[in-house]
C-alpha cells in the first residue's frame, strides 16, 4: 500500500492550481498524526508549500522549473475554505482602475475574517480585516471602485470619482450608486453628486435626440 506521503502527492498532482491541502481533507489516507508528519516532511523538502498553519499548496511544475501557484488562485481557495470575503487591497484596485500608477510593493488583501500573515514560497501575503463597506461587491468593478476610493481618502475622492465615472459602464455606475447606503458620508455624498450629474447629462442627450 502506498505511504501517506505518496498518496498525498498523487492527490495533489490531480488538483487545479492553487488548491489547498489540509489534514482534515486527507484523513482517508491515514491517521491525523501520519498526515501531519507527511505534510510537514513534504514542506521541508519543497514538494509542498506551507501557506499558514495546517494549510499547504502544491508548487506548479513548468518547463522552466517549479514555481508557486498564482496568489489570486490560492486566495480564492482560502476564501472558499474559510467562508470569508477576500479581495485585493484598495491600492491594487486604484492601480487597476488607472487612478494611480503606483504598483503596490506588498501583497495585501482585505478580508471579512481576522487579520493574518501568509507565505507562498518567498512571498509574504497580508490579510487585513476590513469593515463591511470596503468588501462590497467583491470581484466586481463597483466594489473595486469603492476600495479604490477608500485608498485615495477624503482629500482625493472627488477627483477619483470623476475618473471612475469615465471608466465604469452605466450598469457598474448604477451598482456603485446602490452601494451608497453602506458607504461613509465622505464617499456617499460626492458619489451622489456624480450620479446626479450623469443622470442630468443623460436626460439632456435624450431631449436633444427627441
Amino acid at each position: 500500500m502506498p505511504s501517506a506521503t505518496e498518496q498525498i502527492m498523487a492527490y495533489a498532482a490531480a488538483l487545479p492550481e492553487g488548491s489547498l491541502l489540509h489534514p482534515k481533507a486527507l484523513l482517508h489516507m491515514g491517521t491525523r498524526a501520519a498526515i501531519d508528519q507527511a505534510l510537514s516532511r513534504l514542506a521541508k523538502n519543497g514538494r509542498l508549500l506551507r501557506v499558514c498553519h495546517g494549510i499547504y499548496v502544491c508548487p506548479v511544475e513548468t518547463k522552466f522549473g517549479r514555481r508557486s501557484p498564482a496568489v489570486e488562485k490560492v486566495v480564492a481557495s482560502l476564501s472558499a475554505l474559510w467562508g470569508e470575503t477576500i479581495v485585493p487591497s484598495g491600492g491594487v484596485a486604484a492601480n487597476a482602475l488607472g487612478l494611480t500608477t503606483q504598483v503596490p510593493v506588498r501583497s495585501i488583501y482585505l478580508t471579512s475574517g481576522p487579520s493574518r500573515n501568509l507565505t507562498l514560497g518567498g512571498l509574504n501575503i497580508e490579510l487585513r480585516h476590513a469593515p463591511r463597506w470596503q468588501l462590497a461587491a467583491p470581484h466586481r468593478p463597483a466594489g473595486q471602485a469603492v476600495r479604490a476610493l477608500s485608498w485615495l481618502g477624503p482629500a482625493n475622492v472627488e477627483e477619483g470619482l470623476n475618473l471612475i465615472g469615465r471608466r465604469l459602464s452605466s450598469e457598474d455606475l448604477q451598482e456603485l450608486a446602490d452601494l451608497r447606503a453602506i458607504m461613509p458620508n465622505w464617499i456617499a455624498e460626492p458619489a451622489s453628486a456624480l450620479i446626479a450629474d450623469d443622470f442630468f447629462a443623460f436626460s439632456m442627450s435624450d431631449d436633444r435626440r427627441a
